[in-house]
Order: C-alpha cells, then sequence, then structure tokens
C-alpha cells in the first residue's frame, strides 16, 4: 500500500478518491468505523479508498512537552489501514504551516485541489483547521460548492462509554491488557528496534530484547505476558518486563521481552511486542537469587 505525503499533489488513479480524515491513533473499533464508510463508499462509486493520519499528532505540536502517548506508530497504521482494504495512507505532516491554515483552506486547497477528493468521512466530533474551527458541518457547505461530498460517523458505545483511545489509554495505565485489546480489536502492542542492554538479563539466564519505547503511551509499570512477532513471521511466547528496572541502577526504561524457547541474535531487527496480560508490577529485590526465582515464577505464569 502506497505511503503518501500531505505536503504532495495527489495524481494518477488515486485522485478521485474517498478520504477517511482523522487522527487514527490506535485504529480502534470506532476509527474502523470511520474508515469503513469510506471504504464501503469508495466500493460503491468504484473509488479508490484513502486512509489519512497526522504525525505527529496534533497534541504534540501544541504540548511538546506532554508526555508519550501514541497507540501506534506509523509503520503499524499502515499496515492496518491496509490490512482493512484501503488504497493508500495519506499522512499529513503536522507543523506550523498546517496548524496555521484555515479551516477554508484546508477544504478547498488541500481536500479538493490538491488531493482531488471526491468524498470526505470523518468522526462527527472531528475538528481540523486553525484553532479548530472546521468540523462536518463547515465541510459539507464549503466541500458542496467544490464538487465535494461530505459525511460523518456517529462515536461507537459500548455497554460502558464511548470508545475512544483516551479510554485504551486508561486502561493501559492501570494494565488492563484485556479492555485495552476489546476496544482496539487487537492486543495492544509496541514496534521497535532491538538494541543492546546491559546484558543483566544473559547473566540470569533469561536473555531479553531490549526495545526503546520510544513515543508510545506508557502502560503501567511491571511484568507482562506477551506474543513477539518477528521480521520473519514468526510469533514467539514470552514474558517481558516493562518500566525501569528497579533492582538496577540506574533506572533505565525499556520494553524487555523474554522469549521462550528461543535463543537467536534479534539485535537491529525490528520486531513487534504484544502485551497480553499483566502479571504483576515492578519490584526491588534484595539480591540476585531472589530476583532470579521471581523471574522463573513469573515466566511460568506468562506460559499458562
Amino acid at each position: 500500500m502506497q505511503r503518501l505525503n500531505g505536503k504532495d499533489r495527489i495524481e494518477g488513479d488515486l485522485r478521485g478518491a474517498i478520504i477517511a480524515l482523522g487522527n487514527f491513533d490506535g485504529f480502534h473499533f470506532g476509527h474502523q468505523a470511520v474508515a469503513g464508510k469510506a471504504l464501503s463508499w469508495a466500493r460503491e462509486e468504484g473509488r479508490p479508498a484513502i486512509i489519512a493520519t497526522f504525525d505527529p499528532h496534533p497534541v504534540r505540536f501544541f504540548k511538546p512537552d506532554l508526555p508519550s502517548f501514541r497507540l501506534t506508530n506509523l509503520a503499524q497504521r499502515q499496515w492496518l489501514f491496509a490490512d482493512a482494504g484501503a488504497s493508500a495512507m495519506l499522512v499529513f505532516e503536522f507543523d506550523a504551516g498546517l496548524a496555521g491554515t484555515s479551516a477554508k483552506d484546508f477544504i478547498t486547497k488541500l481536500l479538493v485541489d490538491r488531493f482531488g477528493a471526491a468524498g470526505v468521512v470523518t468522526g462527527a466530533d472531528f475538528t481540523f483547521g486553525k484553532g479548530a474551527q472546521g468540523n462536518i458541518d463547515l465541510l459539507r457547505e464549503v466541500g458542496a460548492a467544490h464538487g465535494l461530498k461530505s459525511e460523518s460517523v456517529s462515536p461507537i458505545s459500548d455497554s460502558d462509554d464511548v470508545i475512544s483511545s483516551s479510554r485504551i489509554r486508561a486502561a493501559l495505565k492501570e494494565g488492563l491488557c484485556e479492555e485495552a485489546g476489546r476496544l482496539l480489536t487487537r492486543p495492544f502492542a509496541i514496534q521497535g528496534e532491538v538494541i543492546h542492554g546491559d546484558k543483566n538479563g544473559r547473566l540470569l539466564g533469561y536473555p531479553t530484547a531490549n526495545i526503546d519505547m520510544g513515543q508510545y503511551l506508557r502502560p503501567k509499570y511491571g511484568i507482562y505476558a506477551v506474543k513477539g512477532h518477528l521480521p520473519d513471521g514468526r510469533m514467539l511466547n514470552g514474558a517481558a518486563n516493562l518500566g525501569i528496572r528497579p533492582s538496577f541502577d540506574p533506572p533505565k526504561e525499556l520494553l524487555e521481552p523474554y522469549f521462550f524457547d528461543f535463543s537467536k541474535d534479534l539485535y537491529g531487527q525490528t520486531i513487534e511486542v504484544e502485551l497480553h496480560h499483566f502479571l504483576r508490577g515492578e519490584q526491588r529485590f534484595d539480591d540476585l537469587a531472589a530476583l532470579k526465582a521471581q523471574m522463573k515464577r513469573d515466566c511460568d505464569k506468562a506460559r499458562e
């Protein structure tokens, strides 16, 4: 699937597409409903379907010091959009220029002229343009005058509340992997390059694949039962420490999965680690023997 830059003009077969417009961080059940409407509309009219996203997230631009909160990176979103059936992913680089673009210019100069969109689908509460002045009503009003049709999708709720990225983030911060996975429609997963660590796990008999958390949300620190996706397609079960490793100095924030019955070198490879179950919180041990004994218990529990 193609990845398009929001600063470039769309030409060729992708012009005249139906665009699903949103942040789509997490691409949860509610986001999938917006994308699904765009995909269905595109199929009905024989048009390409494009799912748009913003990177960095607009909140990061306006509040650069905010703690990390991403649920997916761009590579994950591209895979998820392709799996949903999109023809391409359109990435808006959120910078000062985009932040200063008026809502009307966003519609006429970007959606209509630059991208040649035939239709746009957004969530009913989605806003855009300078000062977040744009909404579905403006899209319909201004777009109609330029041949652009617009549709919206109301928020999707379950028996508890509206399904949202903020609700998923709250669940992960409490260690509720199963709840987050239910709302996402898949396990929350962290993707990253395996980097060299301090080799403490190897010395203890549990060699880990260390991953920097980057811009991902920090779930509750502790030990998790995980699954790892390797570049060659293999999936491995394991246990992982996510946090600052209080038994070692200096503290270093990492995701450290140990994969069962696996001993190959993963350094430099990009892997994805799914968090399936929270087993316990981080704790400090007085000696390495006690830590090693607990690690065995953690692995036994994770295998279950």
